[in-house]
């Protein structure tokens, strides 16, 4: 018996319990997952092109599959079923808000999230079954990736990055002005790795900037409405800023999304819904800002990413506050508060 075999003979044997890791990126995969089903749904009931629907039938496929392996885990263990989003968070039947290509692009901006977030979740599960739950469903949502990928191009709807020359031999950085060089007139040219996240950055803000144009067209409370109005308009600041940089240095910048939400005022999804949506993508973005800020080597892009990180950071607070104050937001679990108990027995 190998080493591997006998470690999970002991998992099963002593019924290790899951760990607060384990525990949350389940939890927390359940949510998402439950999100994934409402949204695939009404995506597969306006979809009319016939090679993105079987990717919508594949994703709805995923999340359900997912949500009954979770259901599993955590019925074993006592844990009690999330409740997420049902049902009665979506309308199938409202009129199209999204043209397909919306949804195309979508899904494959989606399976890139949730890749990054499978990786994480792999890597601090220490139980096989959650493990393994894992690294098959990052292989799920990579093939899935992969088709979207292939359709976006048969389609030219494919955004690629810029294209810069191939360096003719290897160098080594000799200035200082490499790193810092905020007054200086002329600024070296960005490299292939910053490029990379201004691209992966604008991509991201235009697609939260297409979907919170269409919620606040759609949502039924003013203060949601109002919430998804700045957001748009901060996504449209970020875009512009990052373009511009890039534009500055003769770099073609991605498109927008806009073209691809209609004129509805119907709403296929819960302000419950449309809020969680809108918070988990401030979220991404914020990691997504923080990797930026790490790796590039100009030291004003590093700034100006700290700068726009503080300020969606201030607005991810705000929704926090409007989904506590309708009772959207579902309590994670946490850890018990031995200060509290010891107090009440006081």
């Amino acid at each position: 018996m190998t080493n591997t075999n006998k470690d999970e003979k002991v998992l099963t044997e002593h019924n290790i319990p899951l760990s607060a890791s384990e525990m949350g990126t389940l939890w927390s995969q359940y949510i998402n997952d439950s999100l994934a089903v409402c949204v695939m749904k009404y995506f597969k009931s306006i979809c009319e092109d016939k090679e993105i629907l079987p990717l919508i039938e594949n994703s709805l496929s995923i999340a359900e599959n997912d949500i009954k392996i979770i259901t599993e885990i955590f019925t074993k263990e006592n844990h009690p079923i999330p409740i997420g989003f049902t049902d009665e968070d979506v309308n199938v039947n409202a009129p199209r808000l999204f043209s397909d290509i919306f949804i195309l692009m979508y899904i494959q901006k989606l399976e890139i999230i949730a890749m990054a977030s499978i990786g994480v979740a792999i890597g601090v599960s220490a139980r096989s079954d959650v493990s393994n739950f894992f690294r098959n469903l990052l292989t799920s949502v990579s093939e899935l990736h992969d088709k979207s990928r292939k359709v976006m191009l048969s389609k030219g709807v494919y955004v690629r990055s810029a294209q810069i020359p191939s360096p003719d031999k290897v160098d080594f950085i000799d200035k200082q002005s490499f790193l810092f060089d905020f007054l200086g007139s002329h600024k070296r040219p960005l490299t292939a790795i910053e490029i990379t996240h201004l691209f992966i950055n604008i991509q991201t803000n235009a697609m939260g900037k297409a979907m919170m144009m269409a919620f606040a067209q759609v949502c039924k409370n003013e203060d949601i409405r109002h919430f998804f109005v700045e957001g748009k308009g901060i996504s449209n600041k970020h875009i512009k800023k990052f373009g511009s940089i890039l534009t500055n240095e003769d770099i073609p910048a991605p498109i927008s999304w806009d073209s691809h939400v209609t004129d509805s005022t119907v709403s296929p999804f819960s302000d419950k819904l449309m809020m969680f949506h809108t918070t988990t993508l401030i979220a991404v973005g914020i990691g997504n800002y923080g990797t930026a800020a790490g790796t590039c080597q100009r030291m004003d892009l590093s700034a100006t990413y700290t700068r726009l990180s503080a300020e969606i950071a201030l607005y991810a607070e705000d929704g926090a506050n409007i989904m506590i104050k309708h009772a959207y937001l579902e309590e994670p679990p946490k850890a018990t508060d031995h200060k509290a108990l010891f107090k009440k027995k006081k």
